[in-house]
């Protein structure tokens, strides 16, 4: 039935010439035929599949064919073409497969190959998200049913409406619950990274709807990791490169899974998003700054802020002040920065150390009683000491069968960054604990933590006072008052006997100190404290060691220098900006110092005296100049630009030469009701503007800072 060009005068075999066709697969006895594309597909019901080949070659020659039909079959199976027959194959699982044809000659040469697209539909139970999918369809299928439902009933219209999101929230809380039911490391880390994300959104401005819908988002966003296998998600220690790879995947799985909900097409932004990175490193598809949906920028931020603040499997939950460093470090480069400065806010705010992971918090809690064999053995929590003094009171009884005179409470004087006595190396290394002095309520004081220790002893003043801590049923009574002023502090005991007044020269006046009870050989009971309102003043506690300080030897400039021993401890007097300012200085961060912003900063404000926190104070910005600031303020509109260059070498660097010491200029301008202030050191260029919304006279300049030392200020009047 046609017409076939044959040249009879070629000497070999010619498989490249040939060709090869599938002309249609045959499905439990229906014939199905290729799309446009040339692409068969089975449905998911089909058993039997049979794939009939041929080869056309309009000659005499015999060449070798082997096929395959990869996806299913490891091995290929080779005939000659005239042995060529339709191949059956049965209980194949949905899924994509290629039936390849590998035309050769009689001596296995040849390169001809067809392959042929072969997609069986899925059967329901073959997807893994099939469960995730069905509980999704339910809440979509409610939600439909209720909004109907508020449709026939438009006199509870507002009702009806409540009632459909709180069956949503429930519905969601419930999927949730089943999510993060497969890892005890991350129960609760989806609700916690939705509060977070909805506050984000708060914070920024978003409407009540908008940060609801960001909420949403964010508590499903890790929907995906329901076909994650369950022992990736809870191994200990590292995962290898394939494990890695598959809990890549859940961010793609959770995108599809939620876009079937069709009309809240926004769910599944969080789930596909939130792990891409602002620089375009992150994954799945490696999107670029504001190519990533805003919700799921937001959602990055609140969920690493959480990740790094809770408990896995191979680590403990990182310390607030290192997870707030690691979030400046992203910024721009992980995060996007306006919501990294936001959640930099946030933690700002959580003096209390809120935002975190909440699994057994007793051991926070100060105790009012304990047993203690042995100092360490059993301590309370520790109470903080400041300026304003701390009035303590504890009973005290000997355990029976020990002799009274080793039978003792004693105090333990410390710092750590949660609070809590940790004298094993390896908390200290993660708590940066370290310890002062231990206080035994006789007097006896070890002080391998301090520069001096002074005790003295005196009676008390009248027989009433001592009769007050006499011995009774509850054993012996004691008083403690303890009080800190910089680099001094003043413990003070009082029992039936004595007062007993133990001094110590603490090593910086940096760091924190904090005291706990504890005891050998007693049970202490009864135990209460009470913090004065009133702080002391420099000469309240006498002075037993050289005042530490880091700007005495130091060259003086314009205005006398300043030691910051702790957040804005210490500031210059206000410098009056009336045109353009120029402000040249030396500064160096303190042995304490271990943060990025411990640095300089540089303070705006008006007050009738001139002076930070003085009368009628008004503060516009706090700019930290390691490119730190709030960008929103009752008296002014902030804005921040900060931008890296070539020469910046990362944060590590940035801390050691601030150690170091470094020279600075700032520019201060000022035109009508705005302010600019422009530094740029170490690669970190700033510009920041303010623009004063209620004119309140004079407008200072201060510099101020968190551990460091200010020195040689000099101040230049420029024009502009």
């Amino acid at each position: 039935t046609c017409v076939c060009k044959v040249n009879i005068e070629k000497p070999f075999e010619d498989v490249d010439s040939l060709k090869a066709a599938v002309p249609y697969i045959e499905a439990d006895g229906k014939t199905i035929y290729p799309d446009d594309s040339g692409i068969f597909t089975i449905p998911s019901r089909a058993k039997k599949l049979t794939i009939p080949s041929f080869v056309f070659t309009y000659t005499l020659l015999n060449p070798q064919v082997s096929y395959m039909l990869e996806g299913f079959e490891q091995e290929s199976t080779t005939v000659q073409r005239r042995d060529l027959a339709p191949v059956d194959y049965t209980n194949l699982s949905g899924g994509t497969y290629n039936f390849t044809l590998h035309l050769m000659d009689s001596m296995g040469k040849g390169n001809k190959v067809y392959a042929f697209q072969i997609i069986k539909e899925k059967k329901l139970y073959e997807n893994t998200w099939f469960i995730i999918a069905a509980a999704l369809f339910f809440i979509f299928i409610l939600e439909e049913n209720v909004r109907l439902a508020v449709h026939r009933k438009t006199r509870h219209l507002e009702r009806q409406h409540q009632i459909e999101h709180e069956q949503f929230e429930q519905t969601a809380e419930a999927l949730v619950g089943a999510i993060d039911a497969k890892d005890r490391y991350t129960n609760g880390h989806s609700r916690r990274v939705a509060k977070y994300s909805q506050r984000l959104a708060e914070l920024a401005g978003k409407s009540k709807d908008e940060c609801e819908k960001i909420y949403f988002s964010a508590l499903l966003h890790d929907v995906g990791k329901i076909g994650v296998p369950i022992e990736i998600l809870s191994k200990k220690g590292r995962l290898t490169a394939e494990e890695f790879a598959k809990i890549k995947q859940h961010p793609v799985t959770g995108g599809q899974i939620l876009s079937s909900i069709k009309n809240s097409p926004w769910l599944s932004i969080g789930a596909r998003y939130h792990h891409e990175r602002y620089n375009g490193k992150g994954y799945p598809d490696g999107l670029k700054g504001e190519e990533i949906p805003e919700i799921g920028r937001i959602i990055a931020v609140a969920d690493a802020y959480d990740a790094m603040t809770s408990n896995r499997s191979y680590r403990n939950a990182i310390p607030q002040h290192i997870v707030r460093e690691e979030i400046v470090k992203g910024i721009g480069t992980q995060f996007d920065p306006e919501y990294a400065r936001i959640m930099l806010h946030m933690i700002d705010e959580d003096i209390e150390y809120k935002m975190q992971e909440k699994v057994d918090d007793t051991n926070r809690q100060s105790a009012t009683d304990l047993r203690c064999e042995s100092v360490y053995h059993d301590c309370t929590a520790g109470f903080s000491i400041t300026a304003a003094p701390v009035q303590i009171s504890l009973c005290s009884q000997p355990d029976s069968d020990v002799d009274t005179s080793e039978s003792l409470p004693a105090l333990v004087v410390f710092d750590s960054l949660d609070g809590l006595v940790h004298p094993g190396e390896e908390n200290n290394r993660n708590l940066l604990y370290y310890e002062y002095a231990q206080i035994r309520l006789d007097g006896r004081v070890t002080g391998n933590g301090v520069r001096n220790v002074e005790v003295t002893f005196s009676e008390h003043e009248s027989d009433y006072i001592r009769n007050e801590y006499g011995e009774t049923e509850l054993g012996q009574r004691y008083s403690i008052e303890a009080v800190r002023y910089k680099d001094h502090m003043r413990v003070r005991i009082s029992d039936v006997n004595q007062i007993i007044q133990v001094i110590l020269a603490l090593p910086d006046a940096s760091r924190f100190t904090y005291i706990s009870i504890s005891g050998e050989h007693c049970y202490i009971h009864n135990i209460r404290s009470e913090k004065e309102e009133t702080e002391i003043g420099p000469d309240a506690i006498p002075r037993i060691a050289e005042e530490i300080s880091y700007i005495k030897d130091c060259p003086q400039g314009d205005i006398p220098n300043i030691q910051v021993d702790g957040w804005r401890t210490d500031a210059t007097p206000g410098i009056p900006v009336t045109n353009r300012l120029k402000l040249t200085f030396h500064s160096v961060s303190l042995p304490t110092a271990r943060l990025v912003w411990h640095c300089p900063f540089v303070c705006l404000f008006s007050s009738g005296d001139g002076l930070v926190n003085g009368t009628d104070y008004h503060e516009y910005i706090v700019l930290r100049l390691n490119g730190e600031n709030w960008e929103s303020n009752e008296y002014s509109e902030n804005t921040i630009q900060v931008e890296t260059g070539k020469d910046f070498a990362g944060w590590d660097n940035w801390k050691t030469q601030n150690k170091q010491g470094l020279d600075w200029t700032v520019t201060i301008e000022r035109k009508k009701n705005k302010l600019i202030i422009k530094s740029e050191k170490l690669g970190i260029s700033i510009c920041s503007t303010s623009v004063i919304l209620n004119d309140s006279g004079p407008v200072y300049a201060a510099l101020t800072g968190d551990q460091c030392a200010i020195t040689d200020i000099h101040i230049t009047e420029e024009n502009p």
